[in-house]
């Protein structure tokens, strides 16, 4: 495994978000202006673009967002979710984050829970789909 952080949005993470988001998942409004001001991490498997996420400071406070993770179907069991969430937050303390916050979909939320992510809102629907915010407390956690 390898991976490599961007400061735009690279064709791999761009195709990972299309195959999982829009063909898989049926969203229409992938893309947004987020990814303009946003780092994007890849992770590569023997050359092959496998998952992706991006991270982006809010509003100039020292809290961060990771948003549109996304992993290949064929690699969902790689652990490779909890690989991109471990960089981005290291990623983000580097860069003077105390706090980490995302948009999860509401039927993953337990994946989230178990990175130590804690609800903060009442669901609610991106297009068809049901999410939850959460976030988490970094401060030196790893």
């Amino acid at each position: 495994m390898d991976y490599k952080f961007y400061s735009e949005l690279p064709k791999d993470a761009k195709k990972i978000r299309e195959e999982v988001f829009i063909i898989e998942q049926g969203f229409k409004n992938e893309f947004d202006e987020i990814d303009i001001m946003s780092i994007h991490l890849v992770i590569y498997i023997k050359t092959i673009p496998v998952a992706t996420a991006r991270l982006y400071q809010r509003d100039k406070s020292n809290e961060y967002v990771i948003g549109r993770v996304a992993v290949l179907s064929e690699y969902r069991k790689e652990k490779l979710g909890t690989k991109l969430l471990e960089l981005l937050e290291n990623k983000a303390l580097e860069l003077g984050a105390k706090k980490i916050s995302l948009s999860a979909q509401y039927k993953i939320k337990s994946f989230y829970e178990k990175q130590n992510y804690k609800s903060i809102s009442d669901v609610y629907y991106e297009e068809h789909c049901k999410h939850i915010k959460m976030e988490k407390e970094l401060g030196g956690v790893k």
